[in-house]
């Protein structure tokens, strides 16, 4: 169904060099897509002719250094995926104004303005686009010692549905990604210190009985940024073989 291609869109997808956001990468360029790679620094392992920028999105002119960056490399850039961000909690009581900053600043900051250079480059080319911002479920549901990570998350939900509204009016849909429990380098750091009960407990929680794949988010991004989905803006797909569907799971 053409209606998936993505051809001839251009694309770029932060946070791309591993995890979920590389695993997106390559699902967009799988569907005709010319794509940029981004991350903090240039990867050893990105294959060679793959287009990649470096930018620390902590800095606040980042966002906007990106998107003229990739503007420039990919000049009929039309999507965006912000999937750039990271975990920096301790407990409740332990948390500080440094690491909250640092989650703010990567998770939520960064992505609203990189949504706004990229949307202002497209009303000035007088164009339409879609965005897909990558959230999380505990945009929905809390989990422990993740506090600042959950509140930021959840504050991805709200700004995919805000941005969605104020962009509607310039042809720029707005959509959301909220991966489950996914295998990534983020997640493999802690699951593989859980004791072998506690991983089958996670197993039998998810309906469809496995930890996520990133690959498993690909075609979500694909689906929401294609004109299969030209109708839909403002809706957040959740990823995540229905871990938050049933209350108890499995015993």
């Amino acid at each position: 169904m053409k209606a998936f291609s993505l051809a001839p869109s251009a694309a770029l997808v932060t946070g791309s060099t591993k995890g979920i956001g590389h695993a997106i990468a390559l699902g967009l360029r799988e569907a005709g897509a010319e794509v940029i790679f981004h991350g903090s620094k240039r990867p050893e392992n990105l294959p060679a002719g793959n287009r990649f920028l470096a930018a620390n999105l902590q800095a606040a002119a980042a966002p906007a250094t990106l998107i003229a960056g990739a503007f420039r490399e990919l000049p009929g850039l039309d999507l965006l995926v912000c999937n750039a961000g990271s975990f920096f909690d301790v407990p409740f009581l332990e948390m500080g104004p440094d690491r909250w900053e640092r989650t703010m600043n990567l998770n939520v900051r960064a992505t609203y303005f990189l949504v706004q250079a990229f949307a202002r480059e497209l009303v000035a080319r007088q164009r339409g686009g879609a965005v897909v911002i990558v959230s999380s479920t505990n945009g929905f549901q809390s989990e422990d010692d993740s506090t600042a990570y959950d509140t930021s998350k959840g504050a991805l939900v709200m700004m995919t549905r805000t941005l969605a509204q104020s962009l509607a009016p310039h042809r720029i849909r707005v959509n959301g990604l909220a991966p489950g429990l996914i295998h990534t380098p983020l997640t493999d750091s802690w699951l593989g210190g859980k004791k072998p009960e506690t991983r089958r407990h996670y197993e039998k929680k998810i309906l469809l009985g496995r930890i996520g794949e990133a690959v498993d988010c690909a075609g979500a991004a694909v689906f929401l940024l294609s004109p299969a989905a030209a109708y839909i803006t403002g809706q957040v797909l959740v990823v995540d073989g229905g871990l938050t569907v049933g209350q108890i799971g499995k015993l």
